[in-house]
């Protein structure tokens, strides 16, 4: 916080300087903004339906995603994500699309499902480019839309976060899974559950979304360099790259959130003209912040991997003797193989060592089941430290998200404090992190008082259940008798707002998923207690799994994506 109690917003946001990126046309942060938490694919594809069906002639419709089904649906009587798309193009919008072009399909990745998308968008008159401009094995992981509208700059929206418009996204607070699945590991059951998180973005910073568009876009490198894949999309018009209209001026100021769009590129031989050295301005704005981190770092990811990520976390941890770390991860790994497997978890292993060696009994970590006892696949990419910064995006915590994929986050710092107790919180980050844990627990969301309308946090997850094909309203009503009315018994009467303060949150997480194992360890006799976390078991490789899945997982699970003078350093 700054002089007379008012928060600077360079201590918490990277300057144009420390991006380390002059050759962005980026601007620093934008401010005027209103941000709202999408939590869940069914409550972000519900709202996608709406803003697409509102699409008219000369609107404009930009996307870029890792993978796209174009016949997942986007409520549960449809219609398809491909359908709504090349409706909006039928009315007059103007559709452009970058799709990661992918890799083989038994890789288990989504080369045919992108280029399906693609061929759907430009057989209604949109344009959609199966882009491979990375660098060999890496990414383009970047998941985000953006809609401006000729007439009504108001109603102009970014999507953006850690949802890919695909199978398996459209789960809910019951997490009983997308009906339309991707292929995961049998653990995960036929429908895997899957807990995820996108923001929407009103304001100036759909502008500065936008820009990331552009600049893609605009790369006049070509998509792929093998030859044939280079006829095969010349024939389909799949390189049909045409100018994009010049961008209109930022919308008007919808809130109170200062936004910085927090990116990476890797450092390519056939430089990005836009990032001639890569960027990693992700990794900059954790060591930042992480710097600055008092009390209570909380995290959601997918994978959480590699010890030079790790290390301004735990440098944070041995700094801060107050300091606790609440880290939530899938309990198995999305890749199954005897190999593969392995590889998944060698990572994790340095990476929790580390941390817990930093902490000690301050660092927790867990990961989730739904009411069936079937483990929930956590794809969520959240942070939020102290209740004060948040970020949402598509990058995980490992070297892959930090130097080698593209990948697109949101960080906020709000305006208006909190009016709760420990006081010197912001609201947004506090409202997300409180959404989130109450989810966790089982317990009920009690709104904050809030000036800012629909876009206020916590009405993120009552929406999430409702939109979800039983319309239930809320957790509460996804969990039945024992959901929410039988956790604030469990702790007393304990509610959402005494999760504000971050000893008695790490205490209330500590004890929910106590009572949770020890009722599975028990045989499971009696109701099964309130909650949804599971202590996190620490990964066990042997020796050999070790030696046998270490060159996979250096060289293709989580590669290294910085210049050498970096990685000697083990710098950013």
């Amino acid at each position: 916080m700054g002089t007379g109690g008012r928060m600077r917003i360079e201590d918490w946001f990277l300057t144009n300087e420390e991006r380390h990126n002059p050759a962005t046309r980026l601007e620093p942060w934008s401010t005027g903004n209103d941000v709202r938490p999408l939590v869940h694919g069914a409550t972000y594809f519900a709202e996608l339906k709406a803003c697409l069906d509102s699409l008219d002639k000369d609107d404009l419709l930009l996307f870029a995603d890792w993978r796209g089904d174009p016949d997942e649906r986007l409520t549960p009587d449809g219609p398809t994500i491909g359908r709504a798309m090349a409706d909006a193009a039928g009315r007059g919008a103007l559709v452009r699309g970058l799709i990661w072009r992918s890799h083989l399909d038994w890789l288990r990745f989504s080369a045919s499902e992108n280029r399906h998308l693609g061929e759907d968008i430009e057989a209604s008159g949109g344009q959609a480019l199966l882009d491979m401009r990375t660098k060999p094995g890496g990414s383009h992981h970047q998941k985000f839309v953006i809609l401006r509208h000729d007439r009504d700059p108001s109603a102009d929206v970014a999507f953006l976060g850690g949802i890919d418009l695909c199978h398996s996204r459209r789960d809910d607070a019951r997490h009983e899974g997308d009906p339309q699945s991707a292929p995961m590991p049998k653990v995960y059951g036929p429908r895997p559950p899957w807990h995820d998180v996108q923001v929407a973005i009103k304001g100036p910073a759909v502008a500065q979304v936008e820009q990331v568009f552009c600049e893609r876009w605009e790369d006049p490198a070509p998509e792929t360099r093998a030859p044939l894949r280079r006829l095969r999309d010349h024939l389909g018009h799949l390189d049909d790259a045409p100018a994009l209209p010049c961008p209109g001026p930022p919308p008007p100021p919808a809130g109170h959130h200062n936004v910085q769009l927090l990116r990476t590129y890797p450092a390519r031989r056939r430089s990005y003209p836009f990032a001639p050295d890569g960027e990693r301005s992700i990794a900059h704005a954790y060591r930042k912040v992480l710097g600055r981190a008092r009390s209570l770092v909380y995290l959601e990811d997918q994978y959480l991997w590699s010890t030079d990520v790790i290390e301004p976390f735990a440098e944070a941890l041995e700094r801060e003797p107050g300091l606790r770390m609440i880290v939530i991860v899938p309990r198995h790994p999305d890749q199954d193989g005897w190999l593969a497997g392995p590889a998944s978890l060698i990572g994790r292993t340095d990476a929790l060592g580390r941390l817990q060696d930093a902490g000690g009994d301050r660092v927790a970590i867990y990961d989730l089941e739904n009411r069936q006892g079937t483990p929930v696949y956590v794809h969520a990419k959240v942070c939020v430290v102290d209740d004060i910064w948040a970020t949402v995006g598509s990058d995980n915590v490992n070297l892959r998200s930090w130097t080698y994929d593209s990948e697109l986050s949101c960080a906020v710092l709000d305006e208006h404090e909190d009016p709760r107790p420990p006081y010197g919180a912001l609201r947004f980050a506090r409202e997300l992190r409180l959404t989130l844990m109450s989810e966790h627990l089982d317990l009920d969301v009690s709104p904050v008082p809030s000036d800012s309308g629909a876009f206020g946090a916590s009405a993120a997850l009552g929406a999430s259940a409702a939109s979800g094909p039983s319309g239930a309203s809320g957790a509460s009503a996804a969990s039945g008798p024992s959901g929410a009315s039988a956790a604030a018994d469990a702790f007393g009467g304990f509610g959402a707002d005494e999760l504000c303060d971050p000893v008695e949150a790490f205490e209330a997480f500590a004890e929910s998923a106590a009572r949770l194992e020890s009722w599975h360890e028990g045989g499971e006799k009696g109701p099964r207690p309130p909650g949804r976390l599971r202590p996190h078991p620490s990964p066990r490789l042997s020796w050999m799994q070790k030696l046998m899945a270490l060159p996979l997982y250096r060289f293709a699970v989580d590669p290294d994506g910085r210049p050498p003078s970096l990685r000697r350093s083990r710098g950013f």
